[in-house]
């Protein structure tokens, strides 16, 4: 074979046979392609496994319809104490930080120079109530004695004047003892309320003057007051509930890595909306004999207006928000999931109240939720009812 290929005008022929090249390709690749398919039909294409998730049950029951803020811890009182004479402080009787009930003794100034003032007041009153004495004795003598024509009235009139001038003094004594006494008392400074003392601002032996410094801080924290604010359009709501009764009000504290919830009574609703933040200031007040509750502190408030009896919730890991709204994943009988589109109306720490979408009994994936598609099945690993979830 010395020529083996002859072109052709549409395409090449090998010589001796009658068939064109580009039609036994084309026979040769369909036959590849027949027995490719011949030999994938062989093979059926492996199953999808179930995704493991945890489900939850949608449950109607009893749900608080509360207002969350962000509160401020505050006192009921604080006194500023401040001594109310001047002197040097000779005894301080008490620790600072400590609890102190109202009328006990905090401070002692020096007593001595009162009690002095005292014995001259007291003095002073009783040589001027013997003057006024011995001028009454007098007058009611020239009283007969001018009847008769004894003495002059001008001589009766001097005399009278006199009496009444001593009696006068008398009373102006009287008032000097009486300051003199309330001298010496405040000299003994007392603690006018209950309450936490703050750091002593003053030491034994410091000379203080009257209505100067202060000597130290009591905040009464038992019980005390915690003040948080609530939009103004939220503010006909709590109106319309407080008006049926006391409100309550949950506050959550944390401190040392450790959180108390403490109820408490709303006891003070403001006159006023501030203009600046839109918002209207309420307070609670709270027992607090485990002082977990702090001056200054911020915590967790919830405003409790009522309790309803029968709304529908699910756990909050259940609902998923994606670009179309919120929505779950729920299972059927036959263990697959369908997406159901669901309005909320409120989260309570960590369940969901849900307004439509869902009803009581129908199982929602609250874990596994991000390897699910609508249609796929589902592996139940655990359930949260069976970890105690119904609330």
């Amino acid at each position: 074979m010395t020529e083996i290929l002859k072109k052709k005008p549409f395409g090449f022929r090998l010589k001796g046979h009658g068939i064109p090249f580009g039609r036994r390709l084309a026979g040769g690749l369909f036959v590849i392609a027949a027995l490719l398919a011949g030999g994938c039909a062989g093979k059926k294409a492996a199953p999808i496994p179930p995704v493991p998730v945890t489900v939850a049950q949608a449950l109607v029951q009893r749900e608080p319809l509360s207002l969350n803020a962000i509160g401020f811890v505050e006192p009921i009182e604080t006194v500023f104490v401040k001594a109310q004479v001047g002197g040097v402080i000779n005894i301080v009787s008490f620790l600072e930080g400590q609890d102190v009930r109202s009328g006990q003794i905090l401070f002692q100034i020096d007593p001595r120079p009162f009690q002095v003032a005292l014995d001259a007041a007291l003095a002073q009153l009783a040589r001027d109530k013997s003057q006024a004495a011995n001028a009454e004795i007098q007058a009611k003598r020239y009283t007969d004695l001018v009847k008769k024509d004894y003495v002059t009235q001008e001589q009766y009139d001097s005399v009278r004047t006199q009496a009444e001038m001593f009696r006068s003094t008398v009373r102006v004594d009287e008032a000097v003892v009486a300051q003199a006494r309330l001298n010496l008392d405040y000299a003994t400074i007392k603690a006018p309320i209950s309450g936490r003392t703050g750091s002593l601002l003053v030491k034994r032996g410091n000379v203080v003057k009257a209505n100067d410094a202060t000597l130290v801080v009591i905040n009464q924290i038992n019980p005390i007051r915690v003040s948080f604010s609530v939009p103004g359009d939220q503010l006909p709501q709590v109106q319309k509930y407080a008006a049926r009764g006391k409100l309550e009000v949950h506050v959550q504290a944390s401190r040392n890595g450790s959180s108390s919830d403490v109820k408490g009574y709303l006891t003070f609703l403001d006159n006023t909306v501030d203009p600046q933040t839109g918002t209207v200031t309420l307070k609670a007040e709270c027992p607090n004999q485990a002082n977990s509750l702090w001056p200054g502190q911020f915590v967790d408030t919830e405003l409790v207006l009522a309790i309803e009896a029968a709304v529908l919730t699910v756990p909050a890991g259940a609902v998923v928000t994606g670009q179309d709204g919120t929505f779950v994943f729920v299972v059927g009988p036959d263990k697959t999931v369908s997406k159901r589109a669901v309005k909320i109306n409120r989260t309570l720490d960590s369940v969901m109240v849900i307004d439509q979408g869902l009803k009581a009994g129908d199982t929602v994936v609250t874990d596994g939720q991000m390897r699910l598609l609508p249609g796929a099945a589902v592996q139940i690993k655990s359930s949260l009812a069976d970890k105690g979830r119904n609330p």
